[in-house]
Formats: C-alpha cells, sequence, structure tokens
C-alpha cells in the first residue's frame, strides 16, 4: 500500500464530476492516506462538504477564514502539510487560474504554496478541453512541474461524445500510487542519462550533427529527479535548461560524450541512452574556415566509439541499460537486433513513420522491448508523459 499514511489534498473545483471526488476520498482512504479536502465554492453546487467530510473524517475547508472568528485557514502550512496534491475534477477555470497564479480562492492560493509533486485531473466539455486556450494551460502548468492525468473519452454532460471525461478514480489512485512506488524505489539511486545531439567539427565554423532537440533525454531526467533519485545529464548542445535539481555535463562532440558518460557509468545504477550521437566524425578537422572551391567536396569520415556497445561491454550485476533506437524500416528486427548487440535491458523504439514521434515534436509514440522479447506499446504522448512510462517500465524490472 504505497499510499499508506501518506498526506493527501484534494482540490475539487466546479464540475458535474465532482460528484466523483466522494469515491476518490473513499478509496484514498482505504489504501490508508490521510486526507484534507478543500473545495471551491463552485463545486458546493455538484457536491456537499459534508459528505466530502464524513467520507475523509475531517474537516473540508473552502475559504480563506472559519467562520466569523477571523481565524484563517492557513494555505501555506497546507502547502507544506502534503505529501502529494491532487486537484480533480480540475475545471478549465481552475487550470487557468493555476496555470497563471491567480489566487483569488483558498484552493489555488494552497496549490501556489505547495512544495510536494500536484496533479491534475482536468474534467470539461469536449470544446472547453479542446479549445488552445485549455491546451496551452495544461501545457504550462506541466512545465512547472505538475502531472496531468489526461481525461478520457466518452459521453459527456452536454450529450457530446469525446475527451473531457474525468479519469475514473481507480485510475487516479493507481497514478498516486505509481507515483509514490517510484519514489520508494528510485530514491537515492545513481541515474546516468544521455540527451541530444552531438556535433562533429568539419572547420571553426562548421560541423555534422543532426535533428535531436534533446526534449526526451531532458524529460526522462526530469522525472527521475522527481522521484528522488541522483540524476547526471550528460547532453550535447541543445536549447532547453537543465532541469532543476540534475547535474547537468555539456559536451560538443561524440568523443566528449563517450569520455563524459564513461566518467560516471560505473557508479550509475540506470543508465538510459537517449543522446543522438553521431557514427561518423570527419577523419581530419581544418584550422581554419574551408572556403569554397570545388564543384564537389569530400570530406573524409571516419567511425566514432560506439558509446552504447562500449558501456554494454562493461555492464555489470545490478546495472541496467536503457537504449534507444530511432528507425525509419524493419523497425522491430533492428531495434531488437540493436538490443542484443549492445547488451542492453530494454530498448526504446521510436519510429519516423509515426506522426507527432521523433526529434523536435513535444510528443513521442514509443515501444519498448526488453530482453525477455516482451514489447510494451504506448500511444501518442507527451515527452513528459512518455518518461513517466519508461520510468515505470524499468520500475518492472526493479
Amino acid at each position: 500500500m504505497s499510499l499508506k499514511n501518506k498526506k493527501v489534498i484534494l482540490g475539487v473545483s466546479g464540475s458535474i464530476a465532482a460528484y466523483k471526488s466522494a469515491l476518490l476520498v473513499r478509496l484514498l482512504v482505504k489504501e490508508g492516506a490521510e486526507v484534507k479536502v478543500i473545495m471551491t465554492e463552485a463545486a458546493k453546487d455538484f457536491i456537499t462538504p459534508l459528505t466530502l467530510s464524513t467520507l475523509s473524517k475531517k474537516t473540508v475547508i473552502s475559504s480563506f477564514t472559519k467562520g466569523n472568528t477571523g481565524e484563517w485557514n492557513n494555505h501555506v502550512e497546507l502547502g507544506l502539510w502534503a505529501d502529494v496534491m491532487i486537484i480533480a475534477p480540475a475545471s478549465a477555470n481552475t487550470l487557468a487560474k493555476c496555470a497563471h497564479g491567480i489566487a483569488d480562492n483558498l484552493l489555488i492560493a494552497t496549490y501556489l504554496s505547495a512544495k510536494c509533486k500536484v496533479f491534475f485531473a482536468p474534467a470539461m466539455d469536449l470544446d472547453m478541453y479542446k479549445h488552445q486556450s485549455t491546451l496551452e494551460n495544461l501545457k504550462k502548468l506541466e512545465s512547472y512541474g505538475n502531472q496531468i492525468i489526461n481525461a478520457e473519452f466518452g459521453e459527456l454532460a452536454s450529450g457530446l461524445v469525446g475527451e473531457g471525461r474525468l479519469a475514473e478514480p481507480e485510475q487516479i489512485v493507481h497514478e498516486l500510487s505509481r507515483y509514490f512506488a517510484g519514489i520508494a524505489i528510485l530514491k537515492g539511486k545513481k541515474v546516468l542519462i544521455t540527451a541530444g545531439p552531438t556535433q562533429e567539427p568539419i572547420d571553426p565554423v562548421r560541423f555534422i550533427s543532426n535533428h535531436s532537440s534533446g526534449k526526451m533525454g531532458f524529460a526522462i531526467a526530469e522525472a527521475f529527479e522527481m522521484a528522488g533519485a541522483d540524476v547526471t545529464l550528460v547532453s550535447g548542445p541543445v536549447a532547453i535548461p537543465a532541469p532543476k535539481g540534475v547535474k547537468l555535463e555539456k559536451v560538443q562532440s561524440a568523443q566528449q560524450m563517450f569520455e563524459e558518460t564513461t566518467k560516471y557509468f560505473a557508479e550509475s545504477e540506470i543508465i538510459i541512452l537517449s543522446a543522438a550521437v553521431a557514427d561518423y566524425t570527419p577523419l581530419h578537422v581544418a584550422d581554419k574556415k574551408i572556403k569554397k572551391k570545388e564543384d564537389v567536396f569530400n570530406i573524409e569520415l571516419t567511425k566514432t566509439t560506439d558509446i552504447a556497445a562500449t558501456l554494454g561491454m562493461q555492464k555489470k550485476a545490478g546495472q541496467i541499460i536503457v537504449g534507444f533506437a530511432l528507425e525509419t524500416d524493419n523497425e522491430f528486427e533492428n531495434a531488437k537486433g540493436k538490443l542484443e548487440r549492445k547488451n542492453f535491458d530494454f530498448v526504446v523504439l521510436n519510429s519516423l513513420q509515426d506522426s507527432g514521434a521523433g526529434f523536435r515534436y513535444d510528443t513521442n509514440k514509443i515501444k519498448i522491448i526488453d530482453r525477455e522479447g516482451n514489447i510494451y506499446d504506448f500511444e501518442l504522448k507527451s515527452k513528459k508523459e512518455v518518461a513517466q512510462d519508461i520510468i515505470a517500465t524499468i520500475l518492472q524490472k526493479l
């Protein structure tokens, strides 16, 4: 019971889906959690505080002050008290206020004071959920380090059918349990991650590289750090700020990435090789800018050190190595072959045939293959969600 003795703040905002919060409280309490409920005034139109206080065995709070006594409900203390905060249902209005820091009620003020992980479970009608403003607010909240439990597909209160239904309480509890299980297993573990492209110099102003943005590797690093791991991120040149709490080592070439990765490999328990490392580098690098003269210009290339294969050969008992395979054809066969040749425990397969997957996108669609031949197939998701799927798959092995 990974929720046993965990302190949970449940925020309930104004949505017809608020009726599900009663079952959510019941399930959390059944799992051993201590639950405090904060409601917005609009939420009271859909479910009574009495119901939720009876189920949680605690007073439900919704305003900054307690009656007319002048005593206040301290949102700062609430934010410090919780091990996790979940806002479910999170209406479009509440999402917007949280995203932009509009603290005009106790729930938003507590969210802004929270020092713990915060989950949002949106619920609203189809057109509202798909509106650009809502999508931008969700993206903004996710960028702050919060986690989104996506709305589900189904019949909505308006009679429309589509995305917008609040995730079922059982699913929400599962996500919270998975989060705490991950912290319990990963806390203090040393994790080494490579990310981004490498740049192989031709002369002082030109280089050979690829389209990798580093977004996937940085999302994985952030997810491991938030789960309590001790993360070192070795990254090629990217335009992304380092995730908070992650040790970032910046490199440029494949050789530099090899040297820096090797430095941390022996002490690392989990190694994620998501960088797009150049396979070849110029044999000779000009010390001055090469001038345009000939119609045809040849560059002699030599192989770079195969970082993944080298580390795979050095792998010790207890270490887990996860590699990436970006393929355009014979995808499964190529990925499985890479897993075997390089002694990976898992290989994450990307296909450039999948729309929205691969380099530069904020989304990705992956398959994970393990050494036993098991295949874990995932839908197109944000790279932050993909990072969670990768961690969850590794946790099964741990």
